[in-house]
């Protein structure tokens, strides 16, 4: 099985850029599946229904988000209704929506599981290592032959733990949330494909995704401003786990680094 997953998309560059990289990776990939963050596709905090849908007509088998999943408050009534659109799971019971989920490929059936880190990040996700384990283990007694798991967090540290603490019990540990794409691609000795960050789809030239010089004045003059969504050029970042379907193990990560002009 051949899954690509990319990194945050962050507002219209991003969605329009990654519209463009699908075909194309897609085929040259020969992708199964394909998982987005789309944490930041809506103006660059959270994502929209609409927006979702765009997404998942051009091609994405599922989205994950992250610690800005309700800033798009139309989402809340909505994502009941809309199952590949998985907020992180290890946010308090009750919660509205789901957080894993199973698809079917055409190389077998892949767990999708979305976790949300607590270091540095806004309140109120439960302990991503005892929740991811345990649905982990779920899923793979549900019949998911791979598992890919997106931990949306801020500290490398709690990401590279996770990723060993999970080595094994999934194909997949591969981080978002900080936008920068980490040279630290590697397989973890029980089978798990490993990144602590999987870059972003989004502004090429500005800070993260945004306008480079409202955020320089912020760091300068210490005063509050708003920072625009950066425009064009605009990058696609992510990577194609390659996954040996009879033992769920991982046997190649690849990065992908693309990008387009308007």
């Amino acid at each position: 099985m051949k899954v690509i997953f990319l990194g945050d998309v962050v507002g219209e560059p991003g969605r329009l850029a990654m519209y463009r990289a699908l075909p194309e990776l897609r085929e040259e990939f020969g992708a199964d599946a394909i998982v987005v963050n789309g944490e930041n596709a809506a103006g660059g905090k959270g994502i929209t229904p609409r927006i979702a849908q765009e997404f998942l007509e051009s091609g994405v088998d599922a989205i994950t988000l992250g610690d800005h999943v309700w800033d798009q408050s139309d989402l809340i009534p909505w994502i009941d209704s809309a199952p590949q659109v998985l907020r992180p799971f290890n946010l308090q019971e009750n919660t509205p929506g789901a957080g894993s989920i199973i698809i079917s490929t055409p190389a077998g059936k892949l767990g999708i599981l979305c976790l949300q880190g607590r270091t540095f990040m806004r309140p109120g996700a439960e302990n991503p290592f005892t929740r991811g384990q345990a649905e982990a283990q779920r899923m793979r007694s549900a019949g998911a032959q791979a598992i890919l798991v997106d931990i949306h967090a801020e500290a490398s540290s709690e990401k590279i733990a996770l990723g060993y603490h999970l080595d094994g019990y999934v194909s997949a540990v591969l981080g978002t949330h900080t936008h920068v794409q980490t040279s630290d691609a590697r397989l973890l000795p029980g089978g798990t494909a490993y990144l602590t960050d999987a870059g972003m789809c989004g502004s090429l030239n500005g800070v993260i995704g945004r306008e480079a010089a409202p955020v320089l004045s912020g760091y300068i003059t210490g005063m509050p401003c708003k920072f625009p969504i950066g425009g064009w050029p605009a990058m696609v970042s992510g990577v194609c786990i390659t996954i040996d379907t009879e033992t769920g193990r991982a046997t190649e990560i690849t990065l992908i680094n693309r990008v387009y002009d308007k």
